[in-house]
Order: structure tokens, then C-alpha cells, then sequence
């Protein structure tokens, strides 16, 4: 069974589609794909906007919210009835705190029982003999978030964990967490302090590449690395990943913001479509490449990493003529409004042109994607 396209891509496709520049029959050969697999991205793009009835992703969402709702009356009902005798007795807190850790080893999450028994987690804790003050507790359970948050992406500073905490739950004011993330030295990587010399951090592979790019067969190895270009509206990164065999970039994600998140959404791309296994993936030293969530991306798809030295751009070379050839046709062609005109003009060029027009002597005078299909018999994608 082929693999689904992802989102990022389908949006794209659409987006050029309905610019209505070429017949919908061209622009899904250009880009890969049946012209009836193109009327159905169309359909669903339709419902999503409400032009058409569907159930849209939204309608998904609320249903899956619904259900967890469900799951968590279950579980207020299951504490109201094994905390009745504690409830009728009219008992203080404490003698309900015994069978807080009751429910919890039978899975039901400290914090709903904490809730529907009227009384807090740090009372609980408290019970416990923790001698730690609330104070200190809120703090320190801050600091972590922030070490997790930090730890996921090297790039953010206190004013993005700052920022980011509200989605886990956590309100702190930024002074609060420019203190706490200063006294334990969480700095973002591109932060350039008095005092300090800070250098690029600490490589998370070793080299498997030096300077080798060539492989015997798709998917062996795999080159990566970010790019960003002005437009009126900001910057636009884009991070790509290149399969040295056939030299196709076989999946990338472009975003306003150079997070760690850009690289493991064009990670997760290249292996939703590829489905490799002991590929190796070779970058820089770059703070998203080195994150948390980028190298758990790649063990959960059985993939290994490789890195560059600093500074060192010999050491990427083969990634680096791609963006190269980018720059001169697609970037530096003309000024740049907005970040979705350069998006579009970005993948078409990277599915149409480079990939099915673009001959490379270095491979036979063949296109990418000619290429695959002589060589491997892999399905155009």
C-alpha cells in the first residue's frame, strides 16, 4: 500500500492548483501524481473551507475531544465511587490521600482525583514529608519544562519558553523565567553573552560521510540542511533532504520559523514517503539537527545520524550545490512579497523542474527521478 503524502505537500499542491495557471491534468504530472488523487485533495481542501459538506479535521477533533471527556467522566465516576465511605465520613483530606495512590496505580492520573476530591496535588505531596515549600516546588517543576523545552530545541532562549509554557499548562511571567532559566544556564544557542566563549555545541553523531557523497543504492544515505531567503513579510526556511543515489529531495518542510520542528517535520516527510531503514542522515552541527526531538525522530525510524566539524562546509558540500542551484533559480530571481508566493514558487520548482525537467550528467543526463525508475524501479512519486 503507497504511502500517504504528507499534509505540507497536499497543501502546496492545492495551493498551485487553484492559482489555475496550468490545467489540473499538468500539475498533477508535475508534481507526481494522478490527476484523480489531485480532484480529491481539491474535494477535501473544499470541505475544509466550507465550500462543500464533509466532516472537516475540525468535526474529527471535537469527536476525539469528545471521547476523551468520555474516558474522564468514567474516570471521575470510578473516584466518586470508591471515595464514598471517605466522602460520608466527612474526613479530612488526608485520609483520602491513601487512596490517591490507589487510583493511580490503577491508572487514573493523580491530578483528576486531586480535582474531583477538592483538594490540591502539593497537599498531597505535602503528605508525603516533602519538606519543600509551594514556592520552590512551582519553581522547580518550571525549571523542568524549561529543560525540556530547551533540550527539544537548542534555539530558544527564555522569551520562547517563556512563550511555550502556557501550552503545558505552566503561567510564569517572563521575569520569573529569564531568572530561573539565567541561575541554571539555560541559554539559547545563538545567545552571545559577556564573558562567555560559546562556541558550537558538542556533536550528537560522529562523521560516517567524510566527504564521501555516493551511495550504491536509494536511501543509503541522505543529506540534510536549512536555508532561509527575505521576503517582505519576513523570512522563509526551508530545511531539505537530499538521497545522494539519485540526488531527489526526498522530503522537506518549510515554515516562518527556524525551529527544530522544521527538521523533524522534513524528516518525518522523507520517511513517510521513502520507508527507510539504516539510512544514514548526515548534517551540520546546527542546533536543530543536534535537538532532542530531532534525534528521537531518528530512532524511531531506524535511521542513523551523521555529523559535519564546525565550520566546515566541504563537509556538506553535495547539500550545499543544491541550495546553490535554488538560490539562482528560485530565490534571487526577483523580490518576494510574501512567504506563500515564495513557498509555492519553492516547491514547484523542487517537484517540477529539478526533479522531472532538470537533467544532471552526473546522472547519465537523466532526471531524478528518470533516474530512479531506470535504475530501481521505484515508482515516480
Amino acid at each position: 500500500m503507497p504511502k500517504p503524502d504528507p499534509t505540507e505537500f497536499r497543501r502546496d499542491v492545492v495551493a498551485v492548483a487553484r492559482k489555475h495557471e496550468a490545467p489540473l491534468a499538468q500539475i498533477a504530472k508535475d508534481f507526481g501524481i494522478s490527476e484523480a488523487t489531485l480532484h480529491n485533495w481539491l474535494k477535501k481542501a473544499d470541505i475544509e473551507g466550507g465550500v462543500s459538506p464533509g466532516v472537516t479535521e475540525k468535526e474529527t477533533a471535537e469527536l476525539r475531544e469528545a471521547k476523551k471527556r468520555i474516558r474522564l467522566l468514567e474516570q471521575e465516576n470510578e473516584i466518586l465511587r470508591r471515595a464514598g465511605g471517605v466522602l460520608r465520613q466527612g474526613a479530612a483530606p488526608k485520609m483520602s490521600f491513601p487512596l490517591v495512590l490507589d487510583l493511580a496505580a490503577d491508572g487514573i492520573p493523580v491530578a483528576v482525583t486531586c480535582r474531583v476530591l477538592g483538594f490540591s496535588k502539593q497537599a498531597l505531596y505535602k503528605w508525603k514529608a516533602n519538606p519543600v515549600s509551594d514556592r520552590d516546588r512551582a519553581d522547580a517543576h518550571l525549571i523542568n519544562a524549561a529543560l525540556d523545552i530547551h533540550r527539544d530545541d537548542p534555539a530558544f532562549g527564555y522569551r520562547f519558553i517563556a512563550d511555550e509554557l502556557p501550552a503545558q499548562g505552566i503561567r510564569a511571567g517572563e521575569n520569573r523565567v529569564q531568572r530561573l532559566c539565567s541561575s541554571q544556564r539555560i541559554w539559547s544557542d545563538f545567545a552571545k553573552k559577556r564573558g562567555l566563549n560559546r562556541k558550537a555545541g558538542p556533536p550528537v553523531h560522529d562523521d560516517l560521510v567524510g566527504r564521501n557523497f555516493t551511495a550504491a543504492a536509494p536511501n543509503r544515505l541522505w543529506l540534510t540542511d536549512i536555508t532561509e531567503h527575505r521576503t517582505d513579510e519576513g523570512k522563509l526556511y526551508l530545511c531539505a533532504i537530499k538521497d545522494v543515489y539519485s540526488n531527489r529531495i526526498v522530503g522537506y518542510s518549510i515554515d516562518s520559523r527556524m525551529k527544530a520542528a522544521l527538521a523533524v517535520s522534513a524528516l518525518r516527510n522523507a520517511a513517510a514517503l521513502r520507508s527507510p531503514e539504516g539510512t544514514v542522515v548526515h548534517s551540520d552541527r546546527g542546533s536543530q539537527f543536534r535537538s532532542t526531538a530531532f534525534v528521537r525522530t531518528l530512532k524511531s525510524h531506524g535511521l542513523t545520524g551523521s555529523m559535519g566539524r564546525v565550520g566546515a562546509c566541504g563537509d556538506n558540500a553535495a547539500m550545499e550545490s543544491f541550495f546553490a542551484l535554488l538560490q539562482k533559480n528560485v530565490l534571487d530571481r526577483q523580490r518576494w512579497t510574501s512567504r506563500q508566493e515564495l513557498r509555492l514558487a519553492i516547491v514547484t520548482w523542487i517537484e517540477k523542474t529539478y526533479h522531472r525537467r532538470r537533467r544532471q550528467r552526473s546522472l547519465g543526463r537523466l532526471t531524478p527521478i528518470e533516474f530512479e525508475t531506470i535504475k530501481t524501479g521505484l515508482q515516480a512519486a
